[in-house]
């Protein structure tokens, strides 16, 4: 078959890993995965993510791509060999051979994250690995006016982790909202990339300013000043999941239609 590019969907619990990307010390996702491609192909195997998750963060849909010359498996079998090698917490969804031009992470052209909140007075062990605990007197008609500021194009530096090495901080939401599902407060956002830590805080800035019932303008004041310390808190890390990434108009197009 001769040198071949496969697509991988994946799912992984982030609870145990210092985030996506291989370093010097620490169980990470690559690392896992290249050493199960190590073992199936005798040789390093370099892959490429559509989003690097940070310490902790989870994905129930992350996008992967790797070269290959294997010719004993063909591309939707490296979903099972594959799964075969990897420990519990670390799962292929779906594998397939796309053309040699795609790149998981240059070829995306949006990514959604969720954030996942749980009210109560007693933290519920089953969920506390994926979940954060909110007040329940928090108004989620202010936190969706605060959400749908950040719609559109914004420079989000106000939001932007210590840590972020981005030439340029604007950067293009196109959904942003919050939604009840079952128990769970979620908040849902779509943006054409993110910026280091940027979900988790503009969720903790949100909750902060909700719990002292601070105006949308205010947060608008906030999304404006272009300062990190105008921010509220980070939210914790596991409550936070890379859910989708899109390549086309089309994978767009199906999920705005699966949500109405």
């Amino acid at each position: 078959m001769g040198r071949r590019n496969i697509r991988l969907e994946m799912s992984y619990d982030g609870t145990d890993f210092c985030g996506w990307q291989v370093q010097s010390k620490g169980r990470t996702v690559q690392g896992v995965l290249e050493q199960a491609l190590f073992t199936m192909h005798k040789y390093p195997v370099k892959v490429t993510a559509a989003g690097r998750t940070d310490t902790g963060v989870h994905a129930a849909g992350q996008v992967v791509n790797f070269f290959t010359d294997l010719d004993s498996i063909n591309g939707r079998r490296f979903c099972d060999a594959l799964n075969y090698y990897l420990p519990p917490d670390v799962r292929v969804l779906k594998s397939e051979q796309v053309g040699d031009d795609f790149n998981a992470r240059f070829s995306a052209l949006r990514r959604t994250y969720c954030y996942f909140l749980y009210s109560g007075n007693v933290t519920l062990p089953y969920i506390d690995r994926y979940a954060v605990r909110y007040r329940n007197d928090l108004d989620i008609r202010l936190l969706n006016r605060y959400a749908s500021i950040l719609i559109g194009e914004h420079d989000f530096t106000t939001f932007a982790g210590a840590g972020d090495k981005s030439r340029s901080k604007r950067r293009i939401v196109y959904s942003s909202c919050f939604y009840m599902k079952g128990d769970l407060l979620v908040y849902k956002i779509q943006a054409d990339s993110f910026l280091y830590r940027m979900v988790r805080s503009i969720v903790g800035t949100m909750l902060d300013l909700g719990r002292i019932e601070k105006t949308e303008e205010e947060f608008a004041g906030v999304v404006r000043a272009m300062d990190r310390s105008c921010a509220g808190p980070t939210a914790p890390a596991r409550g936070l999941f890379l859910d989708k990434v899109f390549y086309g108009e089309k994978d767009t197009y199906s999920e705005i239609m699966e949500s109405r």
